[in-house]
């Protein structure tokens, strides 16, 4: 990519960026014998998956989580990093914690990014399967970066995956990611890496 491509990329880049969003969905997930349940918040999820989105200065990042002890749980976390003694000790992680917050549901998630953006999401998932709305990563970045004033909403799922009824809400399903590999066991957090820095990296 040569110097003025290289410009213009990001400058277009930056301006995209502002108009996309991530959740992580604890709920409605299903666990290995396809029950609907809500999985529990983990330290590392909050932790490395704020500081991912404000690396690639993703504009929100939600943890979708309906069960009260957890959501107070997470909010006392994400507060000791937003107002409490962690966020004065390490202002880098206070900063990565700036846009991340609790919500119940995907549709408080959507609603709140249509009174922000003024129209509502296009949602996105990634499945190992193949749907008729299945993408590729190059074809999600063209539309990302073809489209102006059109809020993006990542969805991904912990446990077993999203559930049949998320699915059906997603504009575009994103293909898996393939390593050329058997093991296809990536942590949640791995694949939000990964995934965003296909879609956003300078590459």
């Amino acid at each position: 990519m040569d110097k003025a491509r290289k410009e213009n990329f990001r400058r277009v880049n930056q301006k995209m960026r502002k108009q996309i969003y991530l959740a992580l969905v604890h709920y409605p997930v299903y666990n290995k014998r396809r029950d609907v349940v809500c999985t529990s918040v983990t330290n590392f999820d909050i932790h490395d998956i704020s500081r991912t989105c404000s690396t690639y200065d993703i504009k929100g990042y939600r943890l979708v989580v309906p069960v009260d002890a957890q959501k107070k749980l997470t909010e006392r976390i994400l507060g000791y990093w937003q107002e409490g003694f962690g966020g004065n000790y390490n202002k880098d992680r206070e900063e990565a914690f700036v846009r991340t917050r609790v919500a119940e549901s995907i549709e408080e998630v959507i609603a709140e990014i249509e009174k922000i953006e003024g129209k509502k999401p296009k949602i996105v998932t990634t499945s190992a399967r193949h749907f008729p709305n299945t993408v590729s990563f190059g074809n999600l970045q063209e539309k990302l970066f073809e489209t102006e004033n059109q809020p993006y909403l990542l969805l991904f799922g912990t446990g077993w995956g999203l559930t049949d009824e998320v699915m059906d809400m997603s504009d575009y399903i994103l293909e898996p990611i393939r390593a050329n590999s058997e093991y296809n066991h990536l942590s949640v957090r791995a694949a939000v890496a990964i995934i965003v820095d296909r879609l956003l990296g300078e590459n």
